[in-house]
């Protein structure tokens, strides 16, 4: 894996410079779908391998991503215990909110701006057992939503970046003037990358409290043992569930992680 990190990224960290990639030598470079393919060919035409992964729309792509990752780098054991982390802690998150009520919840963005269908947040937030008052209003990817139709939605949670206020137009909704807001990591929720785990996990834990607190206390694991006749067998067990948060996280180690959500990833530098 690498040992060091290094910035490649142009003014405002939007770009990746092809030069600074070039500088560090890597043995393989792993470039995320918005890198443009004349930055691609820029790479090879310099003579590093580059693999360009497709843009990831759901929960499974980040799944397949990740174990692609762990195929590409060498780590498929630390991507498969990434995956088995992840699906575990989706599966807590299910377990919580089914037959729950689903709580009306929005992403207040600047400018008036909302997620709507087709975006990671309505991923998080349909996983998270709540109900994404942009869409249900027909509002498809990153739109403006005026504030008429906030109050309409009547939602009961707003998502808000850090130190984000809510608007005043969206007084007259139960969100507001409960004051119920949640702020979540923006590099987790862009980002199609393992992390997204701990946004849905906090989510879930704020719109359904109790239900989670049950749903976390153990986790049942089916193993299959074979006895000495060859013969598979299934056991049940239940043991403490593991935890939720971030630094929980199993499998891959810091580079190959980086270098999955990173703007540019550099592994296995040359000597």
């Amino acid at each position: 894996g690498a040992s060091a990190k290094a910035n490649v990224s142009g003014s405002g960290m939007t770009a990746a410079v092809p030069e600074k990639v070039v500088a560090q030598e890597p043995d393989l470079v792993l470039a995320p779908n918005v890198i443009s393919d004349e930055t691609v060919k820029k790479l090879r035409d310099a003579g590093l391998t580059v693999y360009k992964f497709r843009e990831s729309k759901s929960i499974d792509d980040i799944y397949a991503k990740t174990e692609l990752t762990g195929r590409l780098t060498g780590e498929c054991d630390g991507a498969q215990r990434t995956v088995s982390w992840m699906k575990d802690r989706i599966e807590t998150v299910h377990q919580a909110v089914e037959g729950e009520d689903s709580p009306k919840v929005m992403y207040v963005m600047s400018g008036g701006y909302t997620a709507g269908s087709g975006t990671f947040m309505d991923t998080i937030i349909t996983q998270a057992g709540g109900t994404n008052v942009a869409a249900e209003a027909g509002i498809k990817s990153y739109q403006p939503i005026s504030s008429e139709v906030v109050v309409e939605q009547q939602p009961d949670w707003f998502i808000l970046s850090a130190g984000a206020k809510i608007p005043d137009d969206y007084g007259e909704t139960p969100a507001a003037k409960e004051n119920q807001t949640v702020s979540l990591n923006p590099n987790y929720v862009s980002q199609p990358a393992p992390q997204i785990v701990t946004p849905i996990t906090k989510l879930a834990k704020t719109l359904h409290p109790e239900a989670y607190a049950q749903a976390n206390v153990t986790t049942t694991t089916e193993t299959t043992n074979t006895d000495t006749s060859g013969t598979d067998s299934k056991t049940t067990t239940t043991t403490a569930a593991t935890t939720t948060e971030s630094n929980g996280q199993p499998g891959l180690g810091v580079p190959v992680a980086v270098a999955a959500v990173a703007l540019v990833g550099l592994l296995a530098r040359r000597d």
